[in-house]
């Protein structure tokens, strides 16, 4: 299915962009992609003038629906910190759907974690927004984002079972590094937007 564009098929993906989470997010990504719509995240931006926080509000600020994953709150093993990007971003997204007017109102958001529950232990002020887990499988994040995103569509005929979905993300990854090899792309350093760009043009060359 090809992607829309507009405010009403946006979806801001607030995650994290390590190697160890890549395969849940790519399965996200895709995801959101094969049911239609459009998938934005801070790593489309390549402008080096421009504030970080800056690029995010500006998609939030273009997208009604939103994907976020609190799973990489952890301490970290050189710092001994916890990441806090993620809970900060869901904290705008649910400001501006508070606080802003008009189409802001109409925001819709899925929360995600590694547990369901864990979200008690280091967020508690979300209750109610009922995260759901993944387990750190892309299977189980295909099909909570499936869902969520079957519930949120307009045209919900068009979108597919999270079983097919699945199917159709490993058979991409098996295609990927040929579709690579047509554009002159390097599989292991792909940028978002070719990586975006690979995920539409095989879907719209392999229809449901």
């Amino acid at each position: 299915m090809a992607s829309r564009n507009g405010y009403k098929w946006g979806v801001f993906i607030n995650a994290p962009f390590d190697r160890r989470y890549m395969k849940i997010f790519d399965a996200i990504v895709f995801t959101i992609v094969d049911c239609g719509f459009t998938a934005r995240c801070a790593l489309e931006v390549d402008d080096g003038s421009q504030v970080r926080l800056e690029k995010i509000f500006n998609i939030i600020g273009e997208c009604k629906l939103a994907v976020h994953d609190l799973s990489r709150t952890q301490l970290d093993p050189l710092n001994r910190l916890p990441r806090f990007n993620m809970p900060l971003e869901l904290g705008i997204f649910l400001g501006a759907k508070h606080f802003g007017n008009g189409r802001h109102k109409q925001k819709n958001c899925v929360i995600l974690d590694s547990e369901r529950y864990r979200y008690q232990k280091f967020i508690s002020d979300i209750a109610g927004q009922d995260p759901k887990g993944h387990a750190n499988d892309p299977v189980k994040a295909i099909k909570v984002v499936r869902d969520w995103l079957m519930n949120q569509s307009s045209n919900r005929q068009k979108i597919p079972a999270a079983t097919i979905i699945r199917d159709r993300f490993d058979q991409f990854h098996k295609d990927k590094p040929k579709l690579c090899k047509t554009k002159h792309w390097d599989k292991n350093n792909l940028t978002f937007k070719e990586k975006v760009d690979l995920m539409y043009t095989w879907i719209r060359a392999t229809p449901l």
